[in-house]
């Protein structure tokens, strides 16, 4: 396997909001050296960070035109020897398993940088500061380097570079910016991602010292490699099934655990759910937005890549396993969300309910599965923020987020109710909505391998319905509250961000196959290595 460097696209996505990032601190060296009005600077740092992330998204558009869904092997390769002494590479290409996500990256930080814009004197619940707000851009900058990345790395050292510089933005983000309980919520969530670090870390060692001698991008020749596609290659070959135990415990099945938990963590999986609604609850509404579109979708992506693509044997061994979190996943979080009353706090157990089925799809090992499963990533990357930035309107406006504290506000905000039930909707899984795409395929997938996991984890979808209708009829309907007298539709701004989002919910419910089209071939390749394992 000797790719070599076809293009130097992936570079510049990832490292363009670096370079907005350097502008930002430079602008503030210079401001700090000359003394000067740090409020001009405010305005200027945040159209940088604006600019940054608009070019990053159209340069991904012009990777979606560019991209060839029915060429094999991988395409915009960036590839040389970047730390000789450990055969270390710079090695970025997409394919079917990551190209979707790439773009769908580019699309939700755009959409919470323009969150993060007060506009018409309107500020998100955390109001930013002249002497934060350079700083908050900074790391949201940041974050979009690490998450693109992450989704682009073919190495498997560069790529745990990429998924730990993810951690310290999103920490700092939540422990600045955050709510009341800020520190608490971002030590916790420091803590649960840095325990998954650890043990994809411990992982990547063994795999690095069990893999066989390898030609580097320079030509010469490596006893060991972090190289993902020859790693793949390996596993194929049945390389990583005759390893030396661990512990007396097969080093397949061990280092897939390990990898399994580093990733579900993210995602996050039953019982390693908890510090996700206390993340989501004191962030800012941008960062939501990013938290639930991307970075839950870094941890579904990483079993995909390495779970499924090193170690298809013990993938399937581990299958009904995998089905079983999956359905508590959904079921337990569902029942969670009938519970709440905070409107953040509820669609934050939602996405753990709905990430649920992505699990589910993985470990049926079907085309519809697996299909549905990662189109359940797109479309709930597109749904989830949509409502984290309907429950940030309402809590800017009233400064809380207590379901019960409202009532009749359809005829006072009738657009934001509109756009309210279609958010509701789709995340309940209407038809003609995309939520429900990624549902059903997963259902038709796993009901033949799992069954009674998939009645099971269909009857969830009553109780999302149950808790939706329920927070609707509390906040929309009955009698007007007179209290909220003084409440506004929504602003330039929030339409701005809205309508996008609810656009591609629709179209992509209706039409899907743009989706399908880029990723079916490549997760076809994938089924059929782990076919001769599976029962």
């Amino acid at each position: 396997m000797n790719y070599q460097t076809t293009s130097f696209l992936l570079s510049w996505i990832i490292f363009i909001p670096v370079i907005g990032a350097a502008a930002i601190m430079f602008g503030i060296a210079i401001c700090n050296l000359f003394k000067m009005d740090k409020t001009l600077f405010d305005n200027i740092d945040r159209v940088i960070c604006l600019v940054s992330t608009v070019l990053v998204f159209v340069l991904t558009l012009i990777l979606w035109r560019s991209f060839d869904p029915e060429a094999s092997g991988l395409q915009f390769v960036h590839r040389f020897v970047w730390i000789k002494s450990f055969n270390i590479e710079y090695f970025l290409g997409i394919d079917g398993i990551n190209v979707s996500m790439v773009i769908l990256t580019s699309f939700i930080t755009l959409i919470a940088a323009v969150a993060s814009v007060p506009w018409g004197g309107q500020h998100d619940e955390h109001h930013f500061t002249s002497k934060m707000t350079p700083g908050y851009m900074v790391l949201l900058l940041f974050l979009e380097t690490g998450m693109m990345g992450t989704f682009c790395s073919l190495d498997f050292f560069q790529f745990y570079i990429f998924w730990e510089i993810m951690l310290l933005p999103m920490f700092f983000l939540i422990g600045i910016w955050g709510g009341p309980r800020k520190e608490y919520a971002a030590i916790k969530f420091f803590l649960y991602t840095l325990l998954g670090s650890l043990l994809i870390l411990l992982a990547m060692i063994a795999i690095y010292y069990t893999s066989t001698p390898v030609t580097l991008a320079d030509g010469s020749w490596a006893p060991h490699t972090f190289n993902i596609p020859y790693l793949s290659q390996m596993a194929k070959e049945g390389a990583f099934i005759d390893a030396n135990p661990i512990f007396n415990i097969t080093f397949t099945r061990l280092v897939w655990i390990c990898l399994f938990i580093g990733f579900a963590i993210k995602i996050p999986m039953f019982p390693f759910h908890t510090w996700l609604p206390d993340a989501h609850v004191e962030a800012p509404t941008p960062v939501s937005v990013i938290l639930a579109g991307i970075l839950l979708k870094t941890g579904a992506y990483g079993i995909l890549r390495f779970n499924f693509g090193l170690f298809p044997e013990a993938t399937a061994f581990f299958a009904s396993g995998m089905a079983i979190f999956g359905m508590i996943n959904i079921v337990y979080a569902a029942y969670v969300c009938m519970a709440q009353t905070d409107l953040k706090k509820l669609i934050a157990y939602s996405s753990v309910s709905h990430m649920g089925f992505v699990l589910l799809g993985f470990a049926a090992f079907t085309a519809q599965g697996i299909s549905g499963a990662v189109f359940q990533m797109v479309a709930h990357g597109l749904i989830s923020p949509m409502l984290f930035l309907i429950a940030g309107v309402i809590y800017d406006r009233a400064h809380t987020r207590d379901i019960d504290a409202f009532g009749g506000l359809a005829s006072k905000m009738p657009e934001y109710t509109g756009l309210m039930g279609l958010a509701f909707m789709a995340s309940l899984g209407l038809p003609g909505l995309a939520g429900f795409v990624g549902e059903i395929l997963v259902l038709l997938g796993a009901f033949p391998v799992f069954t009674v996991f998939t009645i099971i984890s269909a009857t969830a979808m009553i109780i999302t319905a149950a808790y939706y209708l329920w927070t609707i009829q509390r906040m929309f309907l009955g009698e007007f509250n007179a209290k909220w007298e003084g409440l506004n539709d929504l602003n330039i701004r929030e339409r701005i961000v809205l309508y996008p989002l609810g656009f591609v919910t629709v179209l992509f419910g209706v039409y899907p196959m743009p989706v399908f089209n880029l990723v079916n071939k490549a997760l076809h390749a994938l089924i059929l290595t782990i076919a001769p394992f599976s029962g």
